[in-house]
């Protein structure tokens, strides 16, 4: 019965090995197929065969899915890549490099895994700003987190595996930074391995990328009605006429010729401890008071004058010849949209003023494309015609409710698709502190690290960075999650049907009489061949005692071998799902398990050469 589930577990580990790399099945029902089969035929029971799916790691990377939708949505990540552009700049060759060392340094300290998570919307932001596609970056982010693993103790598992293994059979323990030279050889052999094998990775910049197209509708309608040229702000200063009266009473469009669009005031935050800038789409009802920031639509000289003839205090002070920055159109919670005049719309032939769109949806029209015309001043008085769009403002729910309830106009895009591209910078800050929160409680251990990451991620919606639990759901990626939840049960039948110990035993055993460099490297090999199939730490956990052993034999230092062994289970670069970092960097890079064989393999031969060479210099038999 051993034996015939030893096949079974072969066969199967075959079998999936060729449908990963063909492609042509979708991995996540290629691994539950295989699990099914395994438990099916008695090689797992119920119990093992679904224990993946409450493991401690996958419920790790659920959290680190929600953090890292967090660290998107408040424009964390645009802000941290930004300053990381500022060093790399756009060229493409020092942005690799400056991602894998980041990635690295701060792989040294937290789990791989953790760091990836935390530096993927950072990477996937710094590709857009540089134009070039993710996937240039992604694959070298994930594998960055394993290298750095090897500068320190608590780096990855395996180390601490190894280490466990010297001090229970006598030797002398490892130092925090014992691992540190063998750490930069791992990262200066991966990044020139990187720079030569890049060239295999996607390369066309996202063109063809419907987020990254989506993500720049914003700005482009933006710049298509010039709305940067006639967006001002002015405070309501004491004295101010215009305080304690409604707007419709105010009648400024017709006194001025300009708009007031939007109405900001400083309120107490809903959010605990916080206060916030509340935002209303200015009514014909809403009063003006004190202190008020009036978002004002118009040129810049009418805007000028009515902020002088009403006592108010202008904050943009921009002209033809200023190019300071200008406010937003778009925030979380106001957006910008384009609606067509339907063919048989009853608003054909009336002024915009009598339309009903601040009346019935408190929405604003801030511009007319008619043809190949833009009109943007005294819109008010301007009469719409059949075939004219709309560009209208208003709270992203108005515009939603005004597409669904398509009559006389029809809204071109979706706005709350279009809602959820707006970053909440002002919750960029707590942002920040959940994830330094996170990094501090996986460094320090003062909790579990799965305790530490499901924190981080309940405080990021509890602190609204990400802005519902819906929202957090749609930020994890489930084909992952299914992908490492069906494998990791796989790694178990291997160990249980003793395929990883026939594996491991018949290298070892073959080459130790060639002496200790090729025992060197038998061990090495199996480790790093072994990995693929099961967890790094448990690849650790297999072999450290049987390295320990063969080196005893030969009568040579258990030290380099052992060391052969955690650099061997941790440099896993040819599979998608042998490493939790690998899987999640999958589908935002745009990967097949094809990228991860041309690049990971090669590199993977390349370490192990490399390792081979560097660990008895370090380390001497």
């Amino acid at each position: 019965m051993e034996s015939l589930s030893l096949i079974i577990t072969l066969v199967v580990l075959a079998v999936s090995s060729i449908l990963f790399v063909s492609g042509k099945i979708r991995s996540d029902f290629v691994a539950l197929c295989a699990l099914l089969v395994l438990m099916v035929t008695g090689v797992l029971t119920p119990t093992e065969a679904l224990a993946g799916f409450s493991s401690s790691v996958l419920i790790m990377m659920i959290g680190l899915f929600v953090v890292g939708g967090g660290i998107f949505q408040t424009g964390l990540a645009k802000m941290a890549s930004s300053r990381l552009l500022l060093l790399a700049g756009t060229h493409d060759t020092r942005l690799l490099v400056t991602v894998m060392l980041a990635t690295s340094l701060i792989g040294a300290f937290i789990s791989n895994t953790g760091t990836v998570a935390v530096m993927m919307p950072i990477v996937i932001s710094m590709a857009r700003a540089a134009n070039i596609h993710p996937g240039q970056l992604l694959m070298p982010l994930a594998f960055s987190g394993s290298l750095g693993g090897m500068l320190t103790l608590i780096g990855t598992p395996p180390n601490l595996v190894i280490q466990d293994t010297l001090v229970s059979a006598g030797y002398e323990a490892l130092g925090f930074f014992s691992f540190t030279p063998v750490g930069i050889v791992v990262i200066a052999t991966g990044l020139v391995g990187m720079l030569v094998l890049r060239r295999l990775l996607p390369r066309k910049a996202g063109g063809d990328d419907a987020l990254d197209r989506n993500a720049e509708t914003l700005q482009k309608l933006a710049e298509k009605y010039q709305l940067a040229q006639n967006l001002f702000r002015v405070r309501v200063s004491g004295g101010s006429p215009l305080i304690g009266h409604k707007l419709k009473e105010l009648d400024i469009p017709d006194r001025h010729n300009v708009g007031i669009i939007e109405i900001r005031r400083r309120e107490s935050a809903k959010d605990f401890f916080l206060k916030t800038i509340h935002q209303e789409i200015a009514g014909p009802g809403t009063v003006v008071e004190e202190g008020d920031v009036l978002y004002v639509n118009g040129p810049f000289e009418r805007v000028n004058a009515f902020a002088e003839a009403e006592g108010l205090t202008l904050l943009d002070h921009r002209d033809t010849e200023d190019h300071s920055p200008v406010p937003s159109y778009a925030t979380e919670q106001v957006g910008i949209a384009e609606v067509m005049v339907a063919p048989d719309s009853g608003l054909i032939g009336k002024a915009v003023r009598e339309s009903g769109f601040r009346e019935h949806y408190r929405l604003n029209v801030l511009g007319i494309r008619r043809k190949e015309t833009i009109l943007l001043q005294n819109l008010a008085d301007t009469k719409m015609r059949l075939g004219d769009v709309l560009l209208l403002q208003g709270e992203w729910t108005n515009i939603a409710r005004l597409a669904g309830n398509q009559g006389d106009v029809v809204v071109i895009g979706q706005p709350l698709e279009e809602a959820r591209k707006v970053t909440m910078d002002r919750k960029a800050p707590i942002a920040a502190g959940i994830m330094l929160l996170m990094i501090v409680l996986l460094v320090t251990e003062w909790v579990p690290a799965v305790a530490a990451v499901l924190l981080a991620a309940v405080l990021m919606v509890a602190f609204r960075c990400v802005r519902s639990m819906e929202e957090a759901y749609r930020t994890i990626n489930w084909e992952s999650i299914v992908l490492i939840g069906a494998m990791i049960p796989v790694s178990t039948a291997v160990e249980k049907t003793g395929a990883a110990a026939l594996l491991s035993d018949a290298l070892v055993g073959s080459l130790g009489g060639f002496g200790p460099l090729a025992l060197l490297a038998g061990v090495y090999f199996a480790t790093n061949l072994l990995t693929l199939f099961i967890s790094n730490t448990a690849c650790a956990v297999l072999l450290a005692p049987i390295a320990l052993a063969a080196a005893q034999q030969a009568g040579a230092s258990p030290y380099p071998f052992l060391f052969a062994v955690t650099v061997g289970a941790s440099m896993c670069f040819a599979s998608p799902f042998s490493t939790p970092p690998n899987a999640l960097v999958m589908s935002a890079g745009r990967y097949n398990f094809g990228h991860y064989l041309k690049v990971g393999l090669p590199l993977q031969l390349l370490m192990g050469i490399v390792m081979i060479v560097v660990l008895p210099l370090l380390f001497p038999f």
